[in-house]
């Protein structure tokens, strides 16, 4: 399916010689396009105005199927050239049209890979054309018969003009433009004006054809003409372009190609009906109207007697169909459509049958990206040698150096010139012919290998590694060494290039040629050189090409190899060769300059002769006529200046902004466009498509004319050049130079700039595919005349406005990630290259972050492609760029996944889904962004993978970012987070404020406080001011994005304060919107700043000593708390002291003041932590509301924090943490320290439901839920002991400061996500699953059993017990259930209330089974007399003396299956005596048994023998017996039966799965994928389900512990499979809808889904699961409260040897099954094993 490696896969001969060419570097042997650069062109040869209906409905219902089907199963483009389609009518028989045409019609056929050629002949035959030059000789012969016939010749002169620069001299058409000027009226509209125009130029054309055609028949009968040389004026472009295409082929070509031939029905009656002029040629005669009787009889010619013939040689396929007219209205729009609608079938049919037949899925290169590396180098070699004009003196000494010498070892040799000096064009001539001249000079058994790189045109070309990579693979494969491994390190990879060196001989010889080697990145210090190797062996040659001055590489090599005869450099050539080359370069295309004008080329050459330079000269003398005026401003003098007059000139013949935006995307894309593309975003480019239709007068803007790409693309021939990557032919710029110009002159706009990515960007989207149609919007006074108001949208307002909107689908196609072949193999597939390659670059520059976001890195198929291509480090790359971009933390987390998945997903890609899933699963409520990917994983991966986790039990594994600040904590004074996530401010204790990243831990900015002492910082809510307290007592003002100083402040104290004999320093500093507040030790005046002007406004005076300030939110009042418990009031603007409040707990000072602007309250808490509210509303006159005394344990307040909607306080003292809610303004939760156990710090999460703190002397932080006061999490920070954290106001982050000066940025969102794994602690015994298969049921060998909800994974009910739950067993419904205890006791639950209804006391329960019907219990005892009882009043029905293990029901409720040493009973249910069994011989014991559901008297078991019985009970017979291997039961581990009883597995805990056929007794051992643990098998028998642990001598995977794995056991292929990070203690697989549920060690659960194939059920069964409604549904974010029922403490029923005593009653209401009393129900469940 998938080929390894080049040279592995043996496609068909012609291929293999390709491939070997390719790769031994022989450029001659490849075709016009290599391999891969392929794509189906289809010319279509028809007249243009007798097949527009059918033309117009190809191409819009045809051609788009046609290219979907293409790129769907070849990875190919699917391309129509028809250059009539779009053009203006009255350009059809243009003569530059006509050329065009002939042109794309030899490439066509030349170049398609698939169909070529398609002609549509109707009724009528075209017109002959204007000639757009004709030889003078010719032109005259002509001119004089014509006059000889009597005809007035006077047009001819005026239209033709004599061309001496012709050779030889021709006559040639003057432009229309020109001539027609005259017939222009400025003051008429430019619609009238045009129309003037046409009906001139038809009469001016008609004239001219008759003129020709009278003189040509004339010389024709005379004989003084050839016929072929008069075909060239007589024939139609119809009659040429079939004779051209279909008349010299193969017959193997014209298998590609096809005819449809429209006959229509006594045709010529309707002549005389005006439509009827487009489908036949007339002539008018008087009143008269007649068909064309010459012309038929052309057409005839073709139609009956050229094409028959063609058929009757070969394969060519044509269609012929006749149509009958209408008989009023001939060939009428009914007819016709009839007659399009099956043409549009045939022609879809006939193409696919030819692609299929004509095109070879070439599935190789997608993943041998080698193979493709070297097929880019060869095409772009291709196509600069053909642009190699002149053979020079340095061609002769590379040819030279090249062969091989006996002497002495050689160096490399360096080709170095400046700029456009055509060292790329001379290297790739090198390429191309090295390996002729080799073979020529050492004959035709040589075979040698040329490697050739363009560095930097490629990626694997810029890289170092890669490119060394790449020729070493290269060189292996050719001379067919083995490398074992790849090195890792660089130095070693050189080493190995070296050793590959040594494997050249003269019968193979080597040449490397490397182009350009400054492009390379400097990583590992490439640009010394040390990696070249500079003696090579006899018969290897490496030749290499650089600029003079960059990057000190000539200077480097010149240190290397000092032998000057290694070194070739290209200089300007001398300006005479220059001129005999421009003149040999003319007359190759027969044209030339007269004298006159050769002054002025030798005057251009005079200032520039580099080659490029000379080859601009020669692209514009070209055009030159004889009599064209020509002086110095004609030729530019720098090769600058001709490239920008090239791009003028091309804008003035095909439209500026044509030219513009086309150009501009070519320039903009990161690796080119193809024609297609571009003609696909031009057609979504409103700007090029109002311009285009306005400039041809096209009547329905649904896309542009192919003619004006085609014309482009001939006018820059040379310069825009074809490169083949993978299945494409890309168009890019020749050279460096040629790039920068362009984006100088169409790329300098930045808004265009930014909408012509984002364009591209919604075209590698995908945005406008699929009939999806973009408004156009154009000039109302131009479409007026149009008449094209049947396109108005719908939703548009009738009112009359100067701009109107359109819709139009403009038939761009899908872009997927992948196209994929075949929907049932889905690893078949062609990846959408361009699509990985563009898409990401334009969403970037464009700034889609949200596209970025959703359509590439939350997407599930971009993902898995990128690992399944070898790319997951572009693709971890990637989602780092975009996180850089937008900074979602979701993306960040995604990435981390990413490399912890990766050893996994990269040797197993199928498993990608899964793991994603079991991942964000329980972080997607705290990350919701995750949602996205998830629901892709749940669209996308069951393709793949057909495991689903709907409930993950995963840990979450997280580790913080980290960055060490200093050796210690103490030197750290403050850390301030800001706006951004990842930046943060440090104050360290040398004066030294930072600015740090924390992710990339770099230093932004740093400011240096001139050696003070900082005290603290502080930043503005805007962040535009820094404020920084010294101990010199100033306040330093900075701007803080421009770290510079503003200003620097004094504060000042009263003068009775400050400390006795002591300097009084700053006691701490705030920050309203504008100003600055700050207060020294003891001091009662708080001194105001205002930061704007950094000057002091005043100060404000307090009662008692200041211990904090707080600013309300919106800047307008200070709040001063002091001592004794007292806050004053003031207003910021003015500095007036508003009111004094004092609290009654007046012993201590105001620790902290909490300002709650929502309820105009402010709080104030004192040092004990206890509280004052007082309400603010009238802010002179605050009234007391509440007072909180909470001084109960004599610990100092720690930390205070108001929540973030201002309904919590919470207050974090030394011993305890306490939760105050603000609307009753009391202790809602109250956390405790141990004895030993002090608090640092806690703080609130964002949404106020957890609080996450640290303790002193411990290295982690512990997150406790506020509801449940349960600790989540305890997270170690493995940087030391945390001395403090610090919560980020503007994001939910927590930064911590250790021990060691390491500061640790905390995401609370993941922390608390950890909270979304419930655990009973201890490890999952055996688990129940409802009837409904919504609830599980789990014992763990505690005394509780635990309900849990399926979905979502939660634990909704504890059901507590007396003792410690042995066995548990549920009713079909899940609404009862039974369970037993080690305390002798039975209980009976109302599963749904949770309610103990019955207790039954007395004997020890070793098993508990119910019955299928649900009525009866049966309850074994080892000790005593098992017993079956009714569930319904809790009576007995009988007694049980035998001893049953493993017992069983039958389905039909009858018997008790169970074995007893060496037999197997069967116990009556409704008697209790042994009613059948099966006594085995001495010596003999049973094994196992089971129970075949869907044969409810039959049971298999498994004897000591190795010999498996199948045996009726209700006969007491044997049906089957089959013998196993010998000592094939030494270890068994499980034994299963499939419902149907024809299958049974065995395991014995080694590597394979035993499938025994019951039926044939034939055992089939299917390895699995390690040791197998527990294995189920389906209802169905047809998935079975296993675990299996890890074998030894695999690589560490992250914590793998495990696989989850499912196979498919018709084909023994395993359809998919999930890592398993804890260890799993139970498995278990529900029988009705294939759900997994696994126990694991730490008492959580996961539960999974099983889909074997995508379909409709699928979706809806994973969209409706409980976990994907809690990810759709945020309003389910918060879990429901868990309940916890106990047992009763009194015993309803005492069970005693022989009588039970009841204490009540009518003990329980049991729902039945709808059978009563009966004793044989035949209701069904599936009890889980």
């Amino acid at each position: 399916m998938w080929p390894s490696g080049v040279g592995s896969r043996q496609p068909c001969p012609r291929e293999s010689a390709l491939r070997k060419a390719a790769i031994s570097g022989n450029i001659n042997a490849l075709p016009h396009h290599v391999p891969t650069g392929r794509s189906v062109r289809v010319f279509i040869c028809a007249n243009p105005d007798d097949t527009e209906a059918e033309r117009n409905a190809l191409k819009e219902h045809v051609y788009p199927k046609l290219r979907d089907f293409c790129r769907e199963n070849y990875g190919i483009e699917f391309q129509v050239v028809d250059l009539y389609w779009g053009a203006d009518p009255e350009e059809w028989d243009s003569p530059e049209l006509q050329r065009l045409r002939m042109k794309l019609l030899e490439e066509c056929l030349k170049t398609s890979a698939g169909p070529c050629f398609v002609g549509l002949v109707g009724e009528k035959y075209g017109s002959i054309r204007v000639p757009g030059e004709v030889e003078s000789a010719e032109f005259e012969m002509i001119l004089d018969a014509a006059v000889e016939a009597g005809l007035d010749t006077h047009i001819l002169e005026e239209w033709y003009c004599r061309d001496e620069n012709s050779v030889p001299p021709a006559y040639y058409l003057k432009p229309k433009a020109q001539m027609l000027k005259n017939y222009q009226n400025s003051m008429e509209s430019s619609s009238a004006a045009k129309t003037k125009n046409d009906k001139a130029w038809r009469n001016v054309s008609e004239e001219i054809k008759r003129i020709f055609r009278t003189a040509v028949l004339q010389l024709q009968e005379k004989g003084t003409m050839k016929s072929a040389q008069a075909n060239k004026f007589l024939c139609s472009a119809l009659e040429d372009e079939l004779d051209f295409a279909l008349g010299k082929q193969t017959p193997a070509f014209l298998r590609k190609c096809v005819c449809y031939i429209r006959k229509i029905a006594n045709f010529d009656r309707f002549a005389k009906i005006p439509d009827m002029t487009r489908y036949m040629d007339i002539v008018v005669s008087g009143d008269r109207v007649m068909r064309n009787q010459e012309s038929y009889e052309r057409l005839l010619k073709i139609r009956d007697e050229f094409i028959p013939t063609v058929v009757a040689a070969s394969n060519l396929r044509v269609y012929s169909s006749v149509t009958h007219c209408d008989m009023k209205l001939g060939y009428s729009q009914e007819v016709e459509s009839n007659y399009v609608e099956g043409l549009c079938k045939q022609f879809y049919e006939d193409m696919v049958d030819i692609i299929q037949a004509t095109v070879q899925q070439n599935l190789g290169t997608e993943t041998d990206p080698l193979y493709d590396e070297i097929l880019q180098h060869l095409s772009l070699c291709k196509s600069y040698a053909e642009l190699y004009q002149f053979k020079t003196e340095s061609l002769d000494y590379i040819q030279e150096y090249l062969l091989p010498s006996k002497g002495s070892r050689m160096s490399p040799l360096v080709v170095y010139g400046g700029p456009c000096t055509g060292k790329t064009l001379l290297l790739s001539e090198v390429a191309k012919q090295a390996y002729t001249w080799l073979q020529q000079e050492m004959g035709p058994e040589t075979d040698p290998v040329v490697i050739v790189r363009f560095i930097g045109s490629s990626l694997l070309s810029t890289d170092l590694r890669t490119l060394l990579q790449s020729i070493c693979e290269q060189i292996a494969i050719n001379y067919r060494c083995l490398i074992h491994f790849l090195p890792n390190k660089i130095q070693e990879m050189k080493e190995l290039l070296i050793n590959l060196l040594g494997e050249s001989s003269f019968h193979r010889p080597l040449v490397i040629v490397l182009d350009a080697l400054e492009q390379l990145t400097d990583a590992d210090e490439v640009r010394k050189l040390w990696w070249l190797p500079i003696h090579l062996p006899r018969t290897v040659r490496i030749v290499v090409s650089t600029l003079p001055n960059k990057h000190g590489i000539l200077q480097k090599l010149r240190q290397l190899i000092h032998d000057e005869g290694y070194y070739v450099e290209l200089i300007q050539r001398d300006r005479k060769v220059c001129s005999q080359t421009l003149k040999q370069q003319l007359l190759g295309v027969k044209r030339k300059v007269t004298s006159g004008q050769q002054i002025y080329v030798n005057e251009a050459l005079a200032k520039c002769t580099l080659p490029m330079f000379v080859n601009l000269i020669y692209r514009e003398v070209v055009h030159w006529r004889s009599h064209k005026d020509v002086d110095d401003r004609s030729l530019c003098s720098t090769v600058h200046e001709s490239i920008e007059q090239l791009f003028y000139s091309v804008e003035n013949k095909l439209g500026q902004r044509f030219v513009f935006r086309a150009l501009g995307y070519i320039t903009m894309a990161k690796a080119g466009l193809t024609e297609v593309e571009l003609e696909d975003i031009l057609s979504l480019d409103n700007i090029v498509l109002g311009d285009v239709i306005v400039a041809t007068y096209l009547k329905n803007p649904l896309r542009i004319s192919y003619d004006l790409v085609a014309r482009l693309k001939e006018e820059l021939d040379g310069y825009l050049v074809e490169r083949q990557v993978r299945n494409v032919t890309l168009m890019v710029w020749a050279n460096r130079h040629l790039h920068l110009i362009a984006q100088k002159l169409y790329l300098s706009n930045e808004e265009d700039v930014h909408q012509m990515h984002s364009l591209l960007a919604e075209y590698f989207l995908g945005a406008w595919s699929g009939g999806r149609k973009k408004i156009f919007t154009y000039d109302n006074n131009h479409f007026t005349s149009l008449n094209i108001s049947h396109h108005k949208n719908p939703h548009q307002s009738h009112e009359k406005t100067s701009s109107d909107k359109y819709s139009y689908d403009r038939q761009t196609p899908e872009q997927p990630w992948v196209f994929q072949c075949n929907l049932l193999e889905p690893d078949i597939f062609f990846v959408n290259h361009r699509k990985m390659t563009e898409l990401v670059y334009h969403l970037t520059r464009s700034g889609r972050t949200d596209d970025l976001m959703f359509g590439v890195i939350m997407n599930f198929s971009w993902l898995y492609t990128m690992i399944k291509i070898g790319q997951f480090e572009k693709a971890v790359t990637d989602i780092d760029l975009a996180y850089s971009y937008t900074q979602e933390k979701e993306l960040k987390f995604l990435a981390t996944t990413l490399r912890s998945i990766k050893v996994k997903v990269l040797k197993n890609p199928a498993s990608l889904s899964a793991e994603l899933q079991q991942r964000l699963l329980p972080v997607v409520t705290s990350l919701p962004k995750l949602r996205h990917l998830l629901l892709e994983c749940d669209k996308d991966g069951p393709k793949y993978c057909s495991i689903v986790p709907l409930h993950s039990s995963m840990d979450v594994t997280y580790s913080p970012e980290r960055l060490p600040l200093c050796s210690s904590y103490m030197q750290i004074v403050e850390i301030v987070p800001t706006l951004a996530p990842n930046i943060v401010l440090v104050a360290l204790e040398d004066g030294s404020v930072s600015t740090w990243d924390v992710e990339s831990r770099q230093l932004q900015r740093q400011i240096d406080t001139a050696k003070s002492v900082v005290l603290g910082i502080r930043l503005t809510t805007d962040e535009k001011y820094l404020v920084v307290a010294t101990t010199k007592n100033t306040l330093l003002i900075y701007d803080n994005h421009k770290s510079c100083l503003l200003s620097e402040v004094e504060i000042k104290g009263s003068k009775q304060g400050g400390v006795t004999g002591g300097v009084a320093f700053i006691n701490g500093f705030t920050l309203s919107t504008h100003h600055a507040l700050a207060w020294l030790e003891a001091s009662k005046e708080v001194n105001v700043i205002d930061l704007l002007y950094g000057w002091p406004l005043y100060q404000f005076h307090c009662w008692y000593e200041v211990t904090c300030v707080q600013c309300s939110p919106d800047g307008m009042y200070a709040f001063c708390g002091q001592y004794l418990n007292t806050a004053s009031i003031f207003h910021l603007g003015n500095g007036d002291k508003l009111a004094t409040v004092t609290s009654e707990f007046s012993g201590g000072f105001v620790k902290s003041i909490l300002i709650l602007d929502t309820l105009s309250q402010m709080v104030m808490v004192d040092n004990e932590g206890s509280l004052s509210v007082w309400n603010t509303k009238e802010i002179t006159n605050p009234r007391l509301m509440e007072d909180y005394d909470c001084r109960g344990d004599d610990s100092e307040v720690v930390g205070i924090e108001l929540s973030e909607d201002q309904r919590s306080i919470l207050i974090c003292k030394a011993r305890s943490i306490e939760v105050l809610d603000t609307k009753v303004w009391k202790m809602v939760e109250k956390f405790k320290a141990k004895r030993t156990e002090r608090f640092v710090a806690a703080v609130l999460s964002k949404n106020g439901q957890s609080i996450v703190a640290s303790m002193e002397n411990t290295s982690s932080i512990f997150v406790w839920r506020r509801d449940s006061g349960q600790c989540m999490a305890s997270l170690i920070e493995i940087s030391g002991a945390i001395v403090k954290l610090i919560k980020s106001t503007h994001h939910n982050l927590l930064l911590s400061v250790a021990s060691s000066g390491v500061l640790s940025v905390w995401d609370i969102d993941i922390i608390t996500a950890m909270s979304n794994i419930d655990k009973t602690g201890k490890k999952i015994q055996t688990l129940q699953l409802s009837g409904r298969e919504d609830y599980v049921f789990t014992m763990d060998g505690s005394e509780a059993v635990h309900k849990w909800n399926f979905g979502t994974g939660f634990i909704e009910t504890v059901f507590k017990h007396e003792g410690i739950v042995e066995n548990c067993v549920l009713t079909s419904s899940g609404d009862l259930m039974v369970t037993s205890d080690d305390k002798s006791s039975q209980y009976i639950w109302q599963t749904t209330t949770g309610e103990n209804i019955f207790r039954i006391n007395g004997q020890k329960i070793s098993q508990l089974l119910i019955t299928h019907n649900d009525q009866f219990v049966v309850s074994l005892c080892e000790q005593n007399a098992s017993r079956v009882w009714r569930l319904g009043t809790g009576h007995k029905v009988c007694n049980i003396l035998v001893t049953l293990q493993n017992a069983l029901i039958t389905t039909a409720n009858t018997f008790l299956v169970g074995s007893s040493k060496n037999k197997l009973l069967a116990v009556s249910l409704w008697s209790g005596s042994v009613s059948k069994k099966f006594v085995c011989d001495d010596g003999i014991t049973i094994v196992n048994f089971k129970l075949i559901p869907d044969c409810p008297d039959c049971v298999v078991f498994i004897t000591s023998t190795e010999t498996v019985f199948i045996w009726n009970v209700a006969d007491e017979s044997v049906c089957r017996r089959v013998q196993l291997p010998t000592n094939f039961l030494k270890n068994l581990e499980d034994f299963q039966i499939s419902p149907n009883g024809k299958v049974g597995i065995v395991s014995k805990g080694d590597e394979n799965i035993n499938v025994l056929d019951l039926h044939s007794g034939k055992l089939r051992l299917v390895h699995a994928a390690g040791i197998i643990w527990r294995q189920k098998l389906s209802r169905d028998g047809r998935y079975l389900v296993y675990v299996c642990f890890r074998s030894c001598d695999e690589d560490d995977e992250a914590g793998v512990v495990s696989n989850l794995i499912v196979m498919r056991l018709a084909d023994g292929k395993s359809i998919g499979t999930c890592s398993l990070y804890k260890t799993p203690t139970f498995l278990s697989l529900s029988q009705r809808a294939l759900n997994i549920i696994i126990g694991f060690e730490d008492g959580s659960i996961g539960t999974y889904t099983v889909v074997d194939r995508v379909d409709a059920a699928l979706k809806i069964k994973i969209a409706t699961s409980n976990s994907r409604q809690i990810v759709n549904n945020a309003s389910q974010k918060v879990r429901p409260k868990c309940g916890n029922h106990s047992f009763k403490t009194v015993a309803d029923c005492t069970w005693r040897e022989s009588t039970e005593v009841f204490s009540r009653d009518s003990p329980i209401n049991v729902s039945d099954s709808g059978e009563g009393e009966s004793t044989t129900p035949t209701k069904k469940t599936e009890l889980l094993q």
